[in-house]
């Protein structure tokens, strides 16, 4: 795995369905050495810190071998940092990639903890409201990363395995237990075994487990 871009954007205010947004949905390549610290990337700024950003959602990376697929459906060129990933990452194994799993990118060490739930802005990037649908529907979702140990990193650095979560819960299934009508009461108990699993993912986890139960 190498990094091909790493993407950051310190906002903007657009105006959208007549309202005015801040949002970081924006990044651009940028050049050099990044310090990515504790909840960001220098030079980078998440607008709504009630869905966006915090210690879990601190490095968003996305596989670059989606963007050949996104370019053919979308009949467009797409630069690195189009879906808001503060790193693009070769050879990236999306759906290996386990819930607890940390790799070391650069001087980085970071710690996967959590799919992308995609909110309205990704439809202010691509100027079309359906764009949420579309990339729920892709089930290219990228990952978010918790910094364990902060450093630099810089496009053409390598990323590799550092620790692997023996218990083996890929992060894509997150999203597709998260949808699903009828949950899956084997893969809820995993799930909540997992001590990497962010608090308001248990929260959530936890709910549809009350809710199994009232309905049996």
């Amino acid at each position: 795995m190498r990094v091909v871009s790493v993407n950051a954007s310190l906002g903007r205010t657009v105006n959208w369905q007549g309202r005015v947004i801040e949002t970081g949905i924006f990044k651009k390549p940028v050049e050099g050495r990044i310090f990515v610290g504790k909840l960001n990337l220098d030079g980078d700024r998440q607008s709504d810190l009630n869905v966006h950003g915090g210690k879990y959602k601190a490095v968003y990376a996305y596989a670059l071998e989606h963007y050949n697929w996104w370019r053919r459906k979308l009949r467009q060129d797409l630069p690195f940092g189009a879906f808001g990933e503060n790193l693009t990452i070769e050879g990236f194994p999306e759906e290996e990639v386990c819930v607890g799993d940390s790799i070391r990118v650069g001087e980085a060490l970071l710690q996967a903890v959590q799919p992308r739930l995609p909110c309205f802005k990704l439809g202010i990037r691509f100027n079309d409201a359906k764009m949420v649908k579309h990339f729920f529907e892709s089930g290219r979702w990228g990952v978010y990363f918790r910094v364990l140990e902060t450093g630099f990193v810089a496009s053409g650095d390598f990323v590799s395995w550092v620790d692997r979560d023996p218990l083996r819960f890929p992060i894509p299934e997150l999203v597709r237990l998260h949808l699903s009508r009828n949950k899956d009461p084997a893969k809820l108990k995993i799930a909540l075994k997992l001590n990497a699993l962010p608090p308001e993912w248990r929260e959530n986890l936890l709910e549809k487990v009350t809710e199994r139960e009232k309905g049996e």
